[in-house]
């Protein structure tokens, strides 16, 4: 099976990613921070080795990195730590559910109040509207560095400016783009949320919540935190704060391997690996009458296309047939789909990785080719 869902779980994974995850298993199997002996000292070593070197990568101090069981809690823990006591607060339309469904949530249940921005294909528009929608009680905007739909970029540097001069918290979700562009605190947001399973190439049950240290978020997990035990209140201070419970150690390795592996590619290289292929595939269905493309101009390396009126669900079960994995449908992201006006047909999505090949990508236009013609 080739894999073109990368953007959902990227696969297969790096061999050292595969080799940490067993030395988890077979040597660092204390619990961290949760005794003096030696086997919970040296787990907890490797644990806070990772994060030091995930804090890094994004510019953070290791305190402020907290360790999530992906990017959608990682997502609610900062909107809710944030929003919880009310306000208005501002997304996009290109959103993932793990923002919308929050902020939805929060609108029926906190009287929060939401608006949404259009990301348009003019930067000046995006930040005019943002600027329209700001109102006396606007406390935080959410927004996407880059659409899991269509790959869109958002103008994050330009909004975490916008919002620095109205004292607005700034949340990133930076699921598609963690590991592809170099992001990081310096580019001006106060959270950063990220999955690990993604372009970071770590295991499932990996996320990140980076944090400035601006913000102090109000807690929506508390419980054992192997310090302060005797308090009845959550520890004030991070990461403990917001790492309640027994850390997936497995995970977190496997996530280190899978950071260590973008560095040593470098996010630069990947992107443009993954981007030639995007642009090949692009250049292909161009050629073939009847396929429509969901595209645009700044993007990362993703690419949504229908064949003729197809349900997308349809095809890529074909192709899935063929050997070949994309995703169709609305890939969690209905507000997207809305914007787009494919809510009836969905898309499907083609996402590669560093593993993948430009032969994989003629094979997958050929098949591409074949169902088209049978349509």
């Amino acid at each position: 099976m080739i894999n073109f869902d990368n953007s959902a779980t990227s696969f297969p994974k790096p061999a050292s990613v595969r080799a940490a995850v067993n030395l988890a298993i077979t040597k660092y199997g204390g619990n961290p921070g949760r005794g003096g002996h030696a086997l919970s000292t040296i787990t907890a070593e490797q644990v806070y080795n990772v994060r030091q070197s995930a804090a890094e990568l994004f510019g953070a101090a290791p305190e402020n990195t907290i360790f999530t069981a992906n990017c959608t809690l990682a997502l609610n823990m900062a909107i809710k730590g944030i929003m919880q006591y009310g306000g208005h607060i501002i997304i996009s339309d290109h959103e993932h559910n793990a923002v919308f469904r929050p902020v939805y949530a929060l609108a029926k249940t906190r009287g929060v109040t939401f608006s949404v921005l259009h990301l348009g294909d003019d930067d000046e528009q995006t930040l005019s509207e943002l600027r329209r929608l700001i109102r006396n009680d606007t406390r935080c905007v959410c927004c996407t560095v880059a659409s899991n739909v269509t790959g869109r970029i958002s103008p994050y540097r330009e909004i975490a400016s916008l919002c620095k001069s109205y004292g607005l918290c700034f949340i990133a979700d930076a699921a598609q783009a963690a590991g592809i562009l170099d992001i990081s605190l310096a580019d001006g947001f106060d959270f950063i949320c990220t999955a690990g399973h993604k372009a970071l190439y770590g295991p499932s049950g990996t996320g990140l919540l980076i944090s400035s240290g601006e913000y102090e978020l109000s807690t929506i997990i508390e419980g054992g935190t192997g310090v302060a035990s005797s308090q009845a209140e959550q520890p004030d201070f991070l990461p403990e704060r917001l790492e309640s419970g027994t850390v997936n150690t497995m995970g977190i390795l496997g996530l280190g391997a899978g950071i260590d592996f973008v560095k040593s590619k470098t996010p630069g290289s990947i992107l443009e690996h993954e981007t030639a292929l995007c642009n090949r595939l692009e250049q292909s269905l161009n050629d073939i009458n009847g396929v429509k493309l969901y595209t645009c101009k700044r993007k990362v390396p993703i690419l949504s296309f229908n064949v003729g009126e197809l349900p997308s669900a349809q095809v890529c079960s074909l192709l899935s047939q063929r050997g070949f994995a994309l995703r169709g449908g609305l890939h969690c992201a209905a507000l997207t789909h809305r914007t787009l006006g494919t809510l009836d047909q969905g898309t499907i999505r083609f996402s590669p990785s560093v593993f993948n090949s430009s032969h994989q990508v003629d094979a997958l236009t050929r098949e591409i080719q074949r169902i088209k013609s049978k349509a």
